[in-house]
């Protein structure tokens, strides 16, 4: 089964400077690799980057920044192919912004073809 693993934290206040950040971020993919788990992901632009959009009696309203005012924003995510939501949590867990943000660990749904 896929998860989604989102990866929210406060811009700005990460516990290391960029560059290892990014150097533990790719130890991270590396361990995936070796574990053979399927994987893909990405960082996102800032919030300040962020459109939303809604539509709302066939009227699309646009707003700069993200969906929800809060503390934490998304910052990224992977998805990775598990074979249960509590092996997906353990490498949750091993994601570097962990340390100071949160995970969130979403099942994908799967809509099979006949």
């Amino acid at each position: 089964m896929k998860y989604l693993l989102l990866i929210y934290s406060e811009e700005g206040k990460d516990d290391v400077d960029f560059e290892t950040l990014i150097s533990q971020y790719e130890a991270f993919e590396s361990e995936l690799e070796m574990a053979n788990i399927e994987f893909s992901g990405n960082a996102l632009e800032p919030v300040t980057m962020a459109t939303s959009v809604k539509n709302r009696a066939g009227k699309m309203q646009m707003t700069d920044g993200p969906f929800a005012e809060t503390k934490e924003q998304l910052g990224g995510y992977y998805v990775i192919d598990l074979d249960d939501i509590d092996e997906a949590s353990q490498w949750a867990a091993k994601i570097p912004s962990a340390r100071y943000g949160t995970i969130e660990v979403r099942p994908i749904m799967s809509f099979e073809q006949d």
